[in-house]
């Protein structure tokens, strides 16, 4: 069983940043695609970012690209978002996410979840 426990939510204003973290509790860690999605009241969840096992390929949504960087460590076994240029269209929980020996595309090809931080941007 693989656990996903993230942090670095919290409130910001418009046009900040913040820094999301998820910490993987296993040690085969570069063996896992994993990705970035958010879920914003009564909506669907959706797709922010993911990234390779290796860390080689990532791969980011229309709606954060060129304000967002996804990252890891894969001796740490932790994933990061960079969030930049904050809007408060952004507001939502963040899920961190992992798939074994795969990327991950969408939620249905998802093997664990973690258990979501709150962003939250005012204007």
């Amino acid at each position: 069983q693989v656990q996903l426990v993230e942090s670095g939510g919290g409130l910001v204003q418009a046009g900040g940043s913040l820094r999301l973290s998820c910490a993987a509790s296993v040690r085969t860690f570069n063996s896992y695609g994993m990705a970035w999605f958010r879920q914003a009241p009564g909506k669907e969840r959706e797709f922010v970012a993911r990234i390779s096992p290796s860390g080689g390929n990532t791969y980011y949504s229309d709606s954060v690209k060129d304000r967002f960087t996804i990252s890891r460590d894969n001796a740490k076994t932790t994933m990061s978002l960079q969030m930049n240029s904050l809007k408060p269209e952004d507001t939502a929980v963040y899920y961190c996410a992992a798939r074994l020996g795969d990327n991950i595309y969408g939620t249905g090809n998802v093997d664990y979840w973690g258990q979501g931080t709150q962003v939250t941007v005012s204007s």
